[in-house]
């Protein structure tokens, strides 16, 4: 035991070393990034952060510097947002939904049921890329990397194998998410919106029973105690955006700015691979913690396909510009015809 203590401070001692030194490095940097995420400490989305940040450290020889505030230190998506605006933050990790209310074509690849595989991810996406691009700038945000949740699952404290079942829960949808709430309303169930941080405790409390998050998420948040059956069919595809102050990354050298984007392929093409192969071994930890996987009725998966479309012909003009969506599902169709 008394080996175990000493073990345990010094590797305590380390990290408080580790983070001293970065924060030095920072304070001489040259040019220096504020950013933040709500994403925890020591899940595969920051320490790939920080692998990236390290090495534009390196490849600057410190002249860039970033200060980073994990696990929402500093609020929500909006809340980062608007630090940004008063020049508090000059960057965050930011999720869909939280940052669709400022670019809302950003919003139009998490419309439930969409995609059928990552390929299909893989192909929409990077056509979209420079809408998505373009859209930022026009809000001073500069795109640098896309991030990935990965496909989500309805998440429940009871089992749920059919649409009936479905609509009998107390649902759970993002706050500021109109797609994700419009398409439950479709389905006759009026969802609880709150913002992510909030979500554990009020499924602890009872105020919601039926939460979407992917497996290796259910994890990190732990989500996954209390929402013990999960329906076996991806309800949906989640991801976010790197994003930096576009007027602070545009005063950085040219060659600079290149480094960075060079750098935030390499390590963000990585970390979407992280996060699908936790995804992936998070189905057989979840269920050696209990977790059961049901399998929804085949009626129930036509008619929630089917509502998708209703839903969407409802929210084109507003949560997405009718353009974006043409778009994607051009881009969607043209996949599908190359990949029958």
């Amino acid at each position: 035991m008394y080996c175990y203590k000493r073990y345990v401070q010094l590797l305590t001692l380390l990290f408080c070393i580790l983070l001293l030194c970065c924060t030095a490095q920072a304070a001489k940097a040259k040019y220096m990034f504020k950013v933040a995420s709500i994403a925890p400490e020591n899940s595969i989305w920051t320490k790939r952060f920080h692998d990236f940040i390290t090495e534009v450290s390196e490849k600057s020889n410190g002249e860039i510097g970033f200060k980073v505030y994990p696990g929402g230190i500093m609020g929500d998506d909006r809340a980062m947002f608007r630090k940004m605006q008063i020049g508090q933050l000059q960057g965050g990790g930011f999720t869909m939904t939280g940052i669709g209310s400022v670019v809302p074509d950003f919003r139009v690849m998490g419309i439930p049921f969409l995609f059928r595989s990552y390929e299909e991810v893989d192909y929409v996406q990077e056509g979209l890329l420079p809408s998505f691009s373009k859209a930022f700038a026009e809000k001073n945000l500069e795109l640098i990397a896309m991030t990935e949740v990965g496909f989500v699952y309805s998440m429940s404290t009871s089992p749920i194998a059919t649409l009936d079942e479905f609509k009998k829960r107390k649902t759970w949808a993002p706050e500021g998410d109109p797609i994700s709430t419009a398409y439950l309303q479709t389905l006759d169930i009026t969802p609880l919106p709150l913002a992510v941080p909030d979500v554990l405790t009020s499924l602890q409390t009872g105020m919601v029973e039926t939460v979407f998050n992917s497996l290796y998420g259910s994890i990190v948040l732990q989500w996954f105690t209390k929402a013990q059956y999960i329906s076996d069919i991806p309800f949906g595809y989640a991801y976010g955006a790197l994003l930096l102050d576009r007027e602070r990354f545009t005063r950085l050298p040219v060659s600079y700015q290149a480094m960075i984007r060079e750098t935030a392929i390499k390590h963000f093409a990585m970390l979407i691979t992280d996060t699908r192969k936790s995804n992936s071994d998070s189905r057989q930890v979840l269920q050696d913690n209990g977790v059961s996987m049901v399998t929804p009725d085949p009626e129930t998966v036509q008619a929630l396909h089917n509502m998708r479309d209703k839903t969407m012909q409802r929210i084109q003009n507003t949560s997405f510009s009718p353009q974006i969506y043409n778009e994607a599902m051009q881009l969607l169709n043209n996949y599908r015809k190359q990949n029958p």
